[in-house]
């Protein structure tokens, strides 16, 4: 792994020096991680003009969830408590003589702007823009090994939750068991606020864990993920509580499924990002669920939850190959509840198979 994190800072350190830059600041911690493999809480990266050095607030911990940092990165603890890593990362490239850093604006608060200035007058800063983000778009073996093993994580997260006994438990009881068994199964936390939603609150995108109970006949919608050395997959189901569906649960359940898996087919290097949503945002519309549909039908994976590229009408550019994504339409019907439906994939070449899918829960409607 020692190598893989030299090559990705060498490509950085190439793309600064073709715009003139003798050195990088990299503060966004998914970033920092990427060229590390460890990000400490409020830890700044430094590429040259001298050595790499990962600046950090306080001692490494060692916990798990910070990763472990990369031997050819020199560790640079700063000596008095409160200080700002990246404050001081600008003010060692100035004093190893770089001209020009570039830096994460993007990232960087006017406070921070203000104070790199102060403490380095005679050093220009200039855009890095999203370079870095750029980089992690396309992931390597090792990304998505991890990624898979998330996703198993995830998976086996689910299963046994739905092995137990559901009515009568709470909304928040079932997210806290779910998160719990994410970390039994070698998980170093949740990738995201986990979501159940019961009844009336099944379907909603984004619903807080609440204190209602499961009761017979409910659609339950769950939504999880596990972040596994720092990449973070993402699942999605819904099941019937106790009983045989009504037909309209059958019906929504069978609109929401296909255009999950016309989004899913759709996925293919060189397709536009835009098209995906279209194809699946169609079925649902046509069915007249356009005005509750959210703003996307998915969104790119890895050391983020929600990463580029976006699957959205508006989205720009097309899919590449080894891009892992969501695909997770779903409809909510006030007052009656909704379905959502929720894997993730990696997009793969027809020749190789097609997008390969990650999570395999089943999406069969089950009667729990």
């Amino acid at each position: 792994m020692s190598e893989l994190y030299t090559v990705r800072r060498a490509r950085l350190r190439d793309r600064c020096a073709a715009t003139g830059s003798t050195a990088a600041l990299i503060s966004r911690p998914a970033n920092v991680r990427y060229l590390t493999g460890c990000t400490p809480p409020g830890a700044a990266l430094l590429l040259g003009p001298g050595d790499d050095v990962l600046l950090c607030g306080r001692p490494l911990t060692g916990d798990p969830t910070e990763g472990r940092p990369d031997d050819d990165v020199r560790i640079s603890v700063l000596p008095a408590r409160g200080g700002d890593p990246v404050v001081a990362a600008a003010g060692l490239a100035a004093k190893e003589g770089a001209r020009t850093l570039a830096v994460e604006e993007h990232h960087l608060t006017v406070t921070r702007h203000r104070a790199l200035a102060h403490i380095a007058p005679g050093l220009r800063l200039a855009d890095l823009a999203c370079a870095v983000e750029a980089q992690r778009l396309v992931k390597d073996d090792d990304e998505i090994a991890c990624l898979r093993i998330a996703a198993e994580i995830s998976d086996q997260a689910l299963g046994e939750l739905l092995e137990s006994i559901l009515v009568g438990r709470t909304e928040r009881h079932l997210a806290l068991e779910l998160e719990r068994r994410l970390v039994d199964h070698g998980a170093d936390g949740p990738a995201f606020p986990t979501s159940v939603a019961t009844g009336p609150n099944s379907g909603r995108a984004g619903h807080l864990p609440s204190d209602r109970r499961v009761e017979e006949g409910d659609f339950l919608t769950v939504n999880l993920g596990a972040n596994y050395r720092g990449y973070r997959c993402e699942i999605g189901r819904t099941f019937v509580i106790g009983t045989t569906p009504a037909d309209w649960q059958i019906d929504l359940y069978d609109l929401v499924f296909a255009a999950q898996k016309a989004g899913r087919e759709a996925l293919a290097p060189g397709v536009e990002c835009h098209e995906v949503d279209r194809v699946a945002r169609q079925i649902l519309e046509t069915a007249g669920h356009g005005d509750g549909l959210g703003p996307w039908t998915g969104h790119g994976v890895g050391l983020e939850i929600d990463e580029d590229p976006q699957l959205s009408p508006g989205a720009m550019g097309k899919l590449d190959a080894c891009v892992p994504v969501t695909v997770e339409p779903g409809v909510h019907i006030p007052g009656r509840g909704g379905v959502r439906i929720d894997d993730t994939l990696v997009v793969r070449p027809e020749a190789d198979g097609g997008p390969e899918l990650l999570t395999i829960t089943t999406k069969e409607l089950l009667a729990l």
